[in-house]
């Protein structure tokens, strides 16, 4: 046992203040003045009593390890709470990496084996797959809770995998839909939930820059990931392009399941259950709708710009080296803000990234994007943005909860803003197709959704908060 854990046990082994209390007064089981020979009390001298409140006062002296309250304390760091995010890192590499791939993946299944089908019906299969990868969170976060993370970062890395190595054999759209959208879906939200989660088990006051760091692994994955298959499409194929990223994803699932470790014994009324009640909370539930409306708009940009691009008259290199760019933006996105974010606040840090992501859709994309530069610097601008928004989205909903909550209303946030990615690239889809193939509609609509985004942010925050405090650092 590390000083760590042993910080930890000594707060749970701690008895309840009303007890403490009541020991003080002399009407406890211990010590000189406890049972029923309180009576000895009496014959306490003034050292006596100074003594004990020094005493005292020392048991309650801060330690290097952050306190929230009386039942939880937190590393704050050391090897063991860093090897957690580097676990966190190579999981979230095979969950929120592909993910931040899927722009390559629709490009180029459009333009090959579903050249015959439309935009709106091949985007059913990465908007079943981005459903499944937050919908799969209503079970997986109360599971973290009761269980720890173990046995779903398991599966979830044996499901991404599996789904993987069946897509490289699809040709039908309903292949795809059931290998990446269905078996990848369901193992990219067994991974990052638990990961999430995790993470927040280790670090409170530093929660904001420990998620961020491990977050990066999305942005680096959406890097390394377009470009490996871009140049492994060309020189051995689409099968086996996807078998070589099953590989991969492999051995960084394998090292998660090394690496990822809850700390927090389960809070006594866990529940391998989901539960809806919490949605009670009203601030909790702005809070939700503005993380729904946000990822709503998020993967409209993620999933069309390297189709945008080859509709504008763009090479295919091109196209698919814009993803990379703003994935590489995202990372710069996901790290800086995490660390200031713990300063100035997740909610504020939140809404800039919104606000920021809103300026580069309508003052960028939208009169620019038929440029090159006009293309690279929105990516650029709306890469980190997004990073941001992704980062600290869930340290916002820590803030609602005790940190043995964590799970339970980190899926149910996202078990919601779920549906969000089912219908949203279908949706900009049959916006582009109403449109004449236009992306003019897809724009402005995305814009509009950030701006309720941002809103629906502002009133959680001031929800909570109070009228007067809604500048507040939170």
């Amino acid at each position: 046992m590390d000083v760590h854990d042993a910080s930890s046990q000594a707060t749970h082994d701690e008895p309840p203040a009303d007890e403490v209390a009541y020991d003080a007064a002399g009407g406890g089981h211990g010590g000189d003045g406890a049972g029923g020979k309180g009576s000895s009390s009496n014959y306490s001298t003034a050292d006596d009593t100074q003594q004990q409140q020094q005493g005292a006062d020392l048991e309650k002296r801060a330690t290097p390890a952050s306190t929230t309250s009386r039942e939880e304390t937190y590393p704050e760091g050391g090897l063991r709470a860093w090897l957690v995010v580097l676990g966190a890192w190579f999981a979230m590499m095979s969950s929120m990496g592909l993910m931040n791939t899927i722009a390559v993946l629709q490009a180029y299944t459009l333009s090959h084996q579903l050249r015959g089908h439309s935009e709106s019906a091949v985007g059913w299969i990465f908007s079943i797959y981005t459903f499944l990868a937050f919908f799969g969170g209503i079970y997986a976060g109360p599971v973290f809770d009761k269980y720890g993370p173990r046995w779903l970062v398991v599966a979830g890395c044996a499901s991404t995998v599996g789904g993987i190595l069946a897509m490289s054999f699809c040709q039908e759209l309903w292949q795809f839909i059931l290998s990446f959208g269905v078996l990848a879906g369901f193992g990219t939200s067994l991974l990052f939930t638990p990961c999430i989660a995790a993470v927040g088990h280790w670090f409170r006051r530093r929660r904001g820059f420990a998620t961020g760091m491990a977050s990066t692994a999305g942005g680096i994955g959406g890097i390394v990931l377009p470009l490996m298959l871009a140049s492994l499409f060309d020189r051995v194929g689409y099968g086996w392009a996807m078998r070589v990223l099953a590989l991969f994803f492999l051995v960084c699932g394998l090292l998660g399941i090394l690496l990822v470790r809850s700390r927090l014994p389960p809070a006594q009324n866990a529940t391998a259950r989901p539960d809806f009640r919490i949605f009670k909370q009203m601030p909790f539930t702005l809070a939700t709708v503005a993380i729904f409306l946000l990822e709503f708009s998020l993967f409209m940009p993620l999933a069309y710009v390297s189709t945008f691009a080859l509709h504008q008259g763009f090479s295919q290199s091109f196209a698919f080296a814009l993803l990379p760019i703003l994935n590489a933006a995202s990372v710069v996105g996901r790290v800086l803000p995490g660390y200031y974010a713990d300063i100035v606040g997740p909610f504020n840090t939140c809404l800039l990234s919104v606000l920021l992501s809103l300026v580069a859709c309508l003052c960028v994309w939208l009169p620019l994007g038929h440029t090159a530069a006009g293309l690279v610097v929105f990516c650029v601008l709306f890469g980190f943005a997004s990073g941001t928004s992704i980062a600290i989205a869930p340290v916002c909903i820590g803030r609602m909860c005790k940190t043995q909550h964590y799970g339970r209303y980190y899926a149910t946030t996202y078990t919601a803003v779920s549906f969000a990615c089912l219908i949203g690239i279908p949706i900009g889809g049959s916006i582009i197709e109403a449109d004449g193939g236009s992306f003019t509609g897809l724009i402005i609509c995305t814009g509009c959704v950030y701006t309720g985004s941002a809103v629906c942010m502002l009133m959680a925050k001031t929800w909570h908060l109070g009228g007067k405090n809604w500048l507040a650092a939170y």
